[in-house]
């Protein structure tokens, strides 16, 4: 019997992932994917959130360090890229989980949709992510590096169809600076590319909304954290060198 092992080749690479705020979140399952895979990581998470996963990390033997930060604050990009490069090393994978969705935002004329909703999504699902994206383009740059990977994981519902519409939008926009980044960021060596993501079942669904979303599926359930987190271990890995600028679907054969 020949056993053929693959080797991702991202042992002692350096990662900063986004949105690790809750133990059973995508974010949580990104950092844990990475990490089996020896990579060294930055796990980001709003100030105020509980930290349960370093330590976890640390304990089973993994170099992980976390940053409390507002993304949403411009200058965050720059704290971030210099606390890892302090604690951990220069930057290779930069792994963008910055989702900012409410549910209930169907109506255009009325009270739901409003300025101050949409400039917040704005700020930390579209302007953030671009800022986190430019930085470590730049920093990339400045050291002539030759490796890298941009991960960014939007909704699937980013076509636009009715609910969470902010969200939606800022999904859309993302997916769109994602193409670019490919294209300005490949002469260099860095690969960019998006996880569509469908429902994953991390706490935040209704009894009644799973059921209904796991029968709508091809696969009959609902996504799992890993589920997502095993795209993104991909992407990051040598045999994805020759994607860019793609989008992968990762939502069990679900249409939007």
């Amino acid at each position: 019997m020949i056993i053929v092992m693959i080797d991702p080749r991202l042992r002692d690479r350096v990662a900063v992932i986004t949105g690790c705020d809750t133990a059973l979140g995508v974010g949580a399952a990104l950092a844990r994917a990475l990490a089996r895979q020896q990579v060294r990581l930055l796990l980001c998470t709003e100030p105020g959130a509980e930290d349960h996963l370093t330590p976890a990390l640390r304990a089973d033997g993994h170099l992980a360090e976390a940053l409390a930060v507002d993304l949403a604050d411009p200058h965050a990009p720059g704290l971030v890229y210099d606390t890892a490069e302090t604690r951990l090393g220069p930057v290779e994978i930069l792994v963008v989980n910055t989702g900012h969705a409410r549910t209930g935002t169907r109506a255009w004329g009325g009270e739901v949709v409003t300025g101050a909703g949409l400039d917040e999504h704005h700020a930390r699902g579209t302007r953030a992510p671009a800022l986190l994206m430019a930085e470590h383009h730049r920093r990339h740059r400045a050291r002539r590096g030759e490796w890298g990977r941009i991960i960014t994981l939007i909704p699937d519902s980013a076509g636009g169809p009715p609910g969470e519409v902010p969200a939606a939008a800022a999904g859309a926009a993302l997916e769109s600076l994602s193409r670019s980044a490919a294209r300005e960021c490949g002469p260099e060596g860095i690969t960019v590319n998006v996880i569509a993501c469908g429902p994953v079942r991390t706490g935040w669904l209704s009894r009644d909304d799973a059921e209904r979303l796991a029968s709508a599926s091809p696969l009959g359930r609902l996504g799992h954290p890993d589920d997502i987190a095993d795209v993104a271990v991909f992407l990051a890995s040598h045999q994805a060198r020759w994607l860019t600028g793609q989008t992968l679907r990762a939502s069990g054969g679900r249409t939007p």
